[in-house]
């Protein structure tokens, strides 16, 4: 009997060995493989590769985040000017435009809205996914001379929900008083947040990741790296409710893949990890950094999306340099908290989650030479409990 998608681990297609064609070939082209009725074998074919469960925000045996796990972030404290080891930082912080916003619906029932960002550094398109309305962008909601109310809705500076009977981008007429308020001036003022200055001292610091991609582990279900679980996680994360009254959250999605020396390069390093070289030695080998990514941008985000500030904000990293980086030369950033991203392999003893000798090696790679925060005992004191 062929294996259900549900059944496949986690960037699963390295492990799932497809079932025979069937005698007759395929049929009509059908990528499920169904059989055509003259065909003999009465097994069930495999559901479609084509599922509503795979979307941007999952890989391969996942489903879209959703508040169905009970499992909540887990913070640690954090403060930077103890630290006795820091990055090079950015001399300046870029100027970033977030130049359209849209509402994004996702599968389980869960909303984001995907804000695409331009800058003055590089010609790539940024982007930052934003779980809940309270937090939104200061360069979008702007108002820009000689735009009308549809230019405005069009590139996603509105309050509230767009349906066709909207005119204006500053009130929803279908929405509760003082569900979500924009002042004219492009400030905003939700759930007691006014440009990342708190004013509910109940509500938790938003959750952040500043993620890079990678096209390996995010598209092509890579298991030399866990980059598409850590992006999955992170959204399931921030998708979860809080009974604190969450000021939601923010994965900035930083388009400097292979840690800054892109694809090309990095399926280079690849080669010669298979030689015997490891993640660090490979770039060396090839005249780049062990890490060259920068993340200025994502403090500039953040700044944009209202998340600068002495409130700060809890970030999903275990890089101990990213988390100084992040706070910006000037620490307009303030990271207060750190949450560990544990691999769900370690979290569940291997039942779950990407796992295999490559990633071992990789993950022991970032622990031993790149100092990353994270200890085998973690394997066994982090388990996943859903209701």
């Amino acid at each position: 009997m062929p294996l259900a998608v549900s059944d496949l681990l986690s960037h699963g297609s390295p492990f799932y060995r497809p079932p025979p064609l069937p005698s007759g070939g395929i049929y009509h082209y059908d990528l499920t493989q169904e059989q055509s009725p003259s065909d003999s074998d009465d097994s069930d074919p495999p559901p479609s590769l084509i599922s509503p469960s795979f979307t941007p925000l999952s890989t391969p045996g996942f489903n879209t985040p959703t508040s169905r796990s009970a499992r909540p972030a887990r913070s640690t404290p954090v403060d930077t000017t103890s630290l006795t080891k820091r990055p090079r930082l950015v001399e300046r912080l870029p100027s970033v435009q977030c130049v359209a916003r849209a509402r994004i619906p996702t599968t389980s029932g869960t909303e984001l809205f995907l804000h695409v960002y331009e800058n003055d550094v590089d010609n790539k398109e940024h982007i930052a996914i934003v779980f809940g309305s309270e937090i939104r962008s200061r360069s979008l909601d702007a108002v820009v001379p000689g735009e009308t109310e549809n230019d405005r809705m069009t590139r996603g500076a509105y309050v509230g929900t767009l349906h066709p009977e909207r005119v204006s981008s500053w009130v929803d007429d279908r929405a509760r008083k003082g569900d979500d308020e924009v002042s004219m001036n492009g400030k905003r003022k939700v759930m007691g947040y006014t440009n990342g200055t708190s004013k509910n001292v109940n509500a938790e610091r938003p959750l952040v990741r500043i993620h890079s991609e990678c096209y390996t582990g995010e598209t092509v279900w890579s298991a030399r790296c866990d980059c598409g679980e850590q992006l999955f996680e992170a959204g399931r994360l921030m998708s979860l409710p809080s009974a604190s009254g969450s000021a939601g959250g923010v994965i900035v999605y930083l388009r400097q893949e292979g840690r800054g020396i892109g694809l090309a390069e990095k399926l280079k390093a690849y080669n010669l990890q298979d030689l015997g070289n490891d993640t660090v030695e490979a770039n060396l080998m090839l005249r780049h950094p062990a890490d060259a990514r920068s993340y200025g941008l994502a403090t500039s985000i953040l700044i944009d999306l209202g998340l600068g500030g002495e409130e700060g904000i809890r970030l999903l990293t275990n890089n101990p340099d990213k988390v100084t980086a992040v706070e910006g030369p000037g620490r307009e950033v303030r990271v207060r908290e750190r949450v560990a991203m544990i691999p769900v392999s370690w979290r569940t003893g291997g039942e779950e989650g990407v796992h295999g000798s490559e990633l071992e090696k990789y993950l022991e790679t970032k622990i031993g030479k790149m100092g990353h925060l994270l200890e085998r005992e973690e394997r066994t004191d982090h388990v996943i409990h859903s209701s």
